[in-house]
């Protein structure tokens, strides 16, 4: 078997700070990368590089709100610079809005798909255009969700966002391939994220069955896949959406017994 080697490589996560994007930063030192961690708030990015720095002494960090186009620009020219070399970039940050479409107000839509969808805009052209400007062949993965492929009551901004995330990955792809630029994403199902549990403590979402349970991903699956598509193993993938669901979606939906 052979195994993944990040060795000499440089990454950013973005939304490194907790769950999927921690763990992705783990498994990227793991691999031999170099890690910049940036995340919106500056005491969980500062706590994940501490734990890197017990592997390596090539971890960073940066903080920066993504859904601004202004503080992607400062904070990725910043993480690169910060990097011995920059080729691999996965991002992370997501969110869902919970309750009914007719309860959507127009706010919690624009903020939903700010934070799902247009920042990944944001991240990916900011990343391309400095890797088409050093020509560098980097690989960006984008965390997308299973939500973009189904109906998805009661988050449906989530959804619709998620939806949109997987054209643009496709896009992306299609239109940067010639700078030897790859672009995919890992669609989750569901996943036991901190964000997830308290969720289910405080009832916004009901508790999973043991069905559920059985089949839901730790972040570690979701941040070891997103792994394999920004390294050399994935070298001729692109525009690609790696589902990652405990087979959930391979379900037919009638019981016809």
């Amino acid at each position: 078997m052979t195994a993944i080697d990040m060795v000499g490589r440089g990454a950013v996560v973005v939304g490194g700070g907790q769950g999927i994007g921690r763990a992705a930063a783990h498994a990227l030192v793991a691999a031999g990368a170099e890690v910049c961690v940036v995340d919106a708030e500056a005491e969980r990015a500062e706590a994940v590089r501490d734990e890197l720095a017990a592997q390596t002494d090539r971890a960073h960090c940066a903080v920066a709100d993504v859904t601004d186009a202004d503080q992607v620009e400062r904070v990725l020219t910043s993480a690169a610079g910060s990097l011995e070399r920059f080729d691999a970039l996965i991002n992370i940050v997501g969110g869902a809005s919970w309750g009914s479409l007719l309860e959507l107000d127009d706010a919690t839509w624009e903020a939903d798909f700010a934070l799902n969808l247009k920042q990944h805009w944001y991240v990916s052209r900011c990343a391309a255009r400095h890797w088409i400007g050093t020509e560098t062949a980097g690989a960006l993965c984008a965390v997308g969700s299973i939500s973009g492929a189904f109906s998805s009551a009661r988050h449906a901004a989530y959804g619709a966002a998620k939806a949109g995330l997987q054209s643009l990955v496709r896009s992306a792809a299609e239109e940067w391939w010639p700078h030897g630029i790859r672009v995919n994403s890992v669609v989750p199902g569901a996943v036991r994220t901190p964000r997830i549990e308290a969720a289910w403590a405080d009832g916004t979402i009901p508790a999973p069955t043991p069905e559920t349970l059985s089949r839901m991903a730790l972040p570690e699956d979701i941040a070891h896949a997103a792994l394999f598509l920004v390294s050399g193993l994935a070298g001729r993938i692109t525009g690609q959406s790696l589902v990652v669901d405990g087979g959930a979606s391979t379900r037919f939906p009638f019981d016809l017994g």
